[in-house]
């Protein structure tokens, strides 16, 4: 299994304490520990606002922290967890991602939803439409992507985007294109979409979410004519791991304290605990086709967690 980890980015308060003229160094030096460590790759979300509520609190453009992020480290690679269709043209994202491939070297991952908060819609002027019509914009995104990224003069008549021979020069590093992870866990369209354009799909789910999405999965694969198999099933969750559970009841408090998220929203999810037993559940995962781990860790700017998950690795 592949391990991934986020960078801490402000969006849910995990940057809360740390001076504004600190917070690029603190975003660089976790980038740089998280590859020094073997982690396979860092990860980004795709917010403008902080959770569970907006605040004044920074947070961090997502695109702009993989282009620099693309020059500050060297091996790790790099993703968004994810992208949200709605907030940039497709054709323009598409030659984003491209420059980026190649300014790494080859090691982005592209990974792409239809979006969902709407508070962030609102704020930035952006439409919010139906979560129909946003699957639809997000169909469209994908055909885009796919015909930018190996075509030379792509065009794509639909009904939300239009291109008219465009020319992406340069194409990504990685051929045919950076994998492109389609995420979400709706079951009748996202999945269909995961089956007929996508190398990897991510759910935060727990293990018996993970077999059911992959049930389901396998079902739109049939109905596309794909293989099951081509595609990879991945987790994201948050990841708090103590020695023992005294330590464990301590980090999560002092995460609580110190990003104002309630406790009860790291206890429910299924890599909050002890180390064995966390260790177990991530075998139990791997079990049943994970291939992939995104871990969110809420103390990497003064915990200990990611070099736990690192036995792991």
């Amino acid at each position: 299994m592949h391990i991934g980890a986020f960078i801490p980015q402000g969006w849910r308060m995990d940057l809360s304490g740390v001076p504004i003229n600190e917070q690029w160094e603190t975003i660089i030096n976790s980038a740089n520990k998280i590859e020094e460590l073997g982690y396979h790759s860092l990860w980004v979300y795709d917010h403008f606002h902080t959770v569970p509520s907006p605040t004044q609190d920074p947070t961090y453009e997502c695109w702009s922290l993989m282009a620099a992020l693309s020059q500050t480290t060297s091996k790790v690679r790099l993703g968004q967890m994810c992208t949200c269709n709605s907030y940039r043209n497709p054709a323009y994202l598409t030659k984003v991602a491209s420059t980026i491939d190649v300014m790494s070297g080859g090691r982005l991952e592209y990974a792409i939803g239809a979006g969902w908060y709407d508070q962030e819609y609102k704020a930035y002027g952006y439409d919010y439409p139906s979560a129909g019509v946003r699957l639809k914009m997000l169909e469209e995104s994908l055909i885009i992507y796919k015909k930018m990224t190996t075509e030379d003069e792509a065009s794509f008549e639909g009904e939300y985007y239009q291109i008219n021979k465009a020319i992406n020069q340069p194409k990504p590093i990685q051929k045919p294109h950076p994998p492109l992870w389609v995420c979400g866990g709706g079951e009748k369209v996202t999945l269909k979409l995961l089956a007929r354009y996508g190398d990897y799909g991510n759910w935060d789910v727990d293990v018996e979410g993970f077999i059911n999405k992959s049930n389901i999965l396998r079902e739109h694969c049939e109905n596309e004519n794909r293989e099951f198999s081509d595609i990879g099933r991945t987790l994201h969750t948050n990841v708090i791991i103590g020695e023992n559970q005294a330590d464990l009841d301590s980090k999560i408090e002092k995460i609580s304290e110190y990003t104002s998220i309630p406790k009860d929203m790291y206890l429910s999810k299924p890599l909050v605990g002890v180390k064995n037993k966390v260790f177990e559940k991530i075998d139990e995962f791997e079990s049943h086709g994970c291939s992939y781990l995104i871990a969110y860790i809420a103390d990497i700017v003064w915990g200990d967690t990611l070099d736990i998950l690192k036995e792991k690795l």
